[in-house]
Parts: structure tokens; C-alpha cells; sequence
């Protein structure tokens, strides 16, 4: 992110994290390192204006009977917090939105824009309501036995017309599928595959498979089926059109390259598309949205910088030997055609980030205030919500659970392989 100066001479730091989809977030950790990084001293004193020490001392904790005195001190820093947000929101009004379209290498289309009742109306009744946008989302599901992991992935496309498509795949993994070779090799190989896994009844970064399962290949069918399956003008994705699972192949090559293919193909050759994340990690993007007004949206960057610090520093190996120059390629040919901005749908709803092409990307901004203006107390589109919701009632979680259940018990082992934490009763 190119540095934006302030009034008071300083400048917005360019190491700020860049939106993430709420699929992505988490990500960058589990797949890069298992420790957590350092943390200056000085930092936690910072934060919570007091010191470590002073938490960690019992004798500064209230009792839990003494509620008067809590609440009396969360509603002072609620009310502080509040004001000093709203100072904030004047001077980014007044100091930042000028600069967004002069600073260098802003993209032609930065700045701050209204959309007028007259436009969103239209958008709603030619637009919206004829069934020319379809929203996708997706879901998935895992369950976690000893003898078996089951995923399942769930994808559903939808659009006000009332038509919907939902489609599912489930992958099966066991650590040794019998080949009838030696048996003393078969449970030695068991012992080491099961070694390096997570732990049992949880994700981490030592399991990356199972992270790639239901995290790569879910972000991955999103997009196909936008791509492929909807037959509408406009599409409506959740999240970040080029997430950092895809961008990386989530440690697979392979899946990197099908990836490009896929994402060259929406960006540059549909582009009628707009994605809106649940959970942008970038407070930098946040704080701008809230100094804009309802009805309001602004443009600041393309995804070149965001790109090109994946493609600079998330691939190791010899394996990406062969696709360096082709990230690198994919990063400035892609990252440019894209932009990003923040819009406010109302006045009492967050912000919200969203993505689109640059040639409709001001056709895109309207298009995801005018669905998000539908619900006023969230701010966020209808669509992605119809679409998440018909994914949960059709592949809900517990749905697996209860089928691979009765599998267990049909095999004569009901109990066997369930963890703690699945056979509690409350």
C-alpha cells in the first residue's frame, strides 16, 4: 500500500495488513510459522494503557459480584473510544479524502463518490430485482475421527428471481488406504503419518492438507462456479477475488496454476463482478469507511502492492521454481486490473470493503450499496447473506456429524473414535 501524507506531516505506514476475505483470515500464520512473533515491551502498556504486570496481579481484579463497578468503567470507555472515533471521522474528512486522487500513483478513478436515491432505485428495479446480479458463498464442514477425516464442501449460487444451484463434493482421508504390502510397513507408516498431523479433533500448521481441503478448494469453487455456472450479467463473490489461498496454492503448486487460470479468466475476460468480505483485516481501510457518509463510496489502490508481496515472499522451494516469473506476471497484470474500496450503506452500519474490476468498478460500488441499503443494520449484501443461508440449510454443519454417525454405528463402533468434546451432553 503506496503511503498516503497527513496533515501533520506524517504519513499511513505501508506495512498495514491488506483486506483479507474472512476465509483467508488466520492464514498467513498457520501456513508460514508455528511460533507466534516477539512483542516489543513496551507494547502490551500501549495497548491497554496499564502494564502486564499490573494485569497480571489479582489484587487489581474486581470480584465478580461487584458488577456495578464494571459496567461503570466499560461505559467510560465506551463513551471515550466513541468521541475520539468521531474526531477522527472529521479530520479524514477533511485532510485524507482531498488527497486520495493527488497523492502519487493513485488510480485514475480514486476519490470519494454519493450515490444519488435516484440511482439506487434504478439499480434495484433494472438491476437487482430482474435477476441480473447472482451471489455465490460457500461452507465447510469437517469431521475428525482417528480412522477417518471427512470434508465437505459446499457451494450455492442464488439471485432474486428465486433461481438457486447448490453443488457439494466430500474428501475422504486416511492415513493408509491397505495395499496389501507388508503389514509391519503399513502400521510404521501409519505411526509417522499420523505423527505429523495435527492434533486430533483440530486444524493447524502442521496439517496443511486438511487446511488446503477446506479452505483452498472452497475459495477455488467459489469462483468456478461464478464463473461458469452463473448466467447472470453481474456476479457477487464473498470475500477477496484474489485470496491468498489462491494466490499461493496453499503450499500446491498445482493448485496455483489452476488458480491463475481461473482468476485471468474473471478478472480480465468477465469482469462485471463485485466482492464484498465478512471480516476485512485492515483497519487502515475500516477507519477510512467510517468517516463516509451513507450513500457514500471511495476508491484508493489497485491490488498490485498486495499481490506482489505474496508473490515476493509466500513461495519456498523448488517446486515454484517453474512458476516464479509466472506469479510475478500474474501480480502486476492482475493486481493492476483491480481496485479496491470502502462504501457505507447506511448510517448506522459498518462500512464495508468491496473489489471490482477497474473499468465497473463505480457500477460495482452502486450495485453493493443498493443490495446492502435492503438490511440498514447491517450494511452488507442480501445476496451473499441468501446465499450463505440456503449453504447452511442445505450442508449445515451437523448434517455430516449426524450421517457419519450412523455410519460409525452400522460399522459397529458408535463410540470408539469420538473426542472429549463430542460425546459431552451440555
Amino acid at each position: 500500500m503506496r503511503n498516503l501524507e497527513i496533515s501533520d506531516g506524517s504519513e499511513v505506514p505501508d506495512d498495514l495488513d491488506e483486506p483479507t476475505s474472512d476465509h483467508e483470515l488466520g492464514a498467513l500464520d498457520e501456513l508460514d510459522a508455528d511460533r507466534p512473533p516477539a512483542i516489543a515491551p513496551d507494547a502490551f502498556d500501549d495497548a491497554f494503557a496499564e502494564s502486564l504486570e499490573t494485569t497480571l496481579d489479582l489484587g487489581t481484579w474486581l470480584a465478580g459480584e461487584s458488577l456495578a463497578d464494571i459496567y461503570g468503567r466499560l461505559e467510560r470507555e465506551v463513551h471515550e473510544a466513541a468521541q475520539q472515533e468521531r474526531v477522527i471521522r472529521e479530520r479524514v474528512r477533511g485532510e485524507v479524502f482531498p488527497r486520495l486522487k493527488d497523492r502519487p500513483d493513485a488510480p485514475r478513478e480514486a476519490g470519494v463518490y454519493q450515490v444519488s436515491l435516484e440511482r439506487l432505485e434504478a439499480t434495484h428495479r433494472g438491476i437487482l430485482f430482474n435477476g441480473l446480479v447472482e451471489g455465490c458463498d460457500g461452507t465447510n464442514d469437517v469431521v475428525d475421527h482417528l480412522p477417518l477425516t471427512i470434508v465437505q464442501i459446499g457451494v450455492c449460487l442464488v439471485s432474486y428471481r428465486g433461481d438457486q444451484g447448490s453443488w457439494v463434493h466430500r474428501l475422504f482421508r486416511r492415513d493408509l488406504r491397505l495395499s496389501g504390502g507388508d503389514p509391519i510397513d503399513d502400521v510404521i507408516d501409519v505411526l509417522e503419518r499420523r505423527q505429523r498431523r495435527a492434533g486430533f479433533d483440530k486444524s493447524g500448521s502442521k496439517d496443511r492438507l486438511s487446511e488446503l481441503a477446506r479452505r483452498g478448494i472452497m475459495t477455488y469453487a467459489e469462483r468456478a462456479v461464478l464463473l461458469d455456472k452463473s448466467t447472470a450479467p453481474w456476479r457477487m463473490g464473498h470475500g477477496n477475488p484474489t485470496p491468498y489461498e489462491l494466490v499461493t496454492g496453499s503450499g500446491m503448486p498445482e493448485l496455483a496454476e489452476r488458480s491463475f487460470e481461473l482468476l485471468r479468466r474473471m478478472v480480465s475476460d468477465h469482469q462485471r463482478f463485485v466482492f464484498v468480505p465478512s471480516a476485512p483485516a485492515n483497519r487502515f481501510w475500516l477507519t477510512l469507511g467510517d468517516a463516509l457518509r451513507p450513500l457514500e463510496y471511495a476508491i484508493y489502490d489497485d491490488m498490485r502492492d498486495f499481490l506482489g508481496r505474496i508473490a515476493g515472499g509466500h513461495y519456498r522451494g523448488t517446486d515454484w521454481d517453474a512458476l516464479k516469473g509466472s506469479v510475478e506476471a500474474f501480480a502486476q497484470e492482475i493486481g493492476g486490473e483491480l481496485r479496491v474500496g470502502v462504501y457505507r450503506a447506511s448510517e448506522t452500519a459498518p462500512a464495508q470493503v468491496f473489489y471490482a474490476h477497474r473499468e465497473h468498478v463505480h457500477e460495482a460500488a452502486v450495485i453493493a450499496i443498493a443490495d446492502s441499503v435492503l438490511q440498514e443494520h447491517r450494511g452488507f449484501p442480501v445476496l451473499i447473506d441468501l446465499a450463505d443461508s440456503v449453504c447452511r440449510t442445505t450442508f449445515g454443519r451437523g448434517l455430516l456429524k449426524r450421517l457419519s454417525s450412523v455410519a460409525y454405528a452400522d460399522a459397529g463402533e458408535p463410540f470408539r473414535y469420538l473426542a472429549e468434546r463430542q460425546s459431552r451432553t451440555s
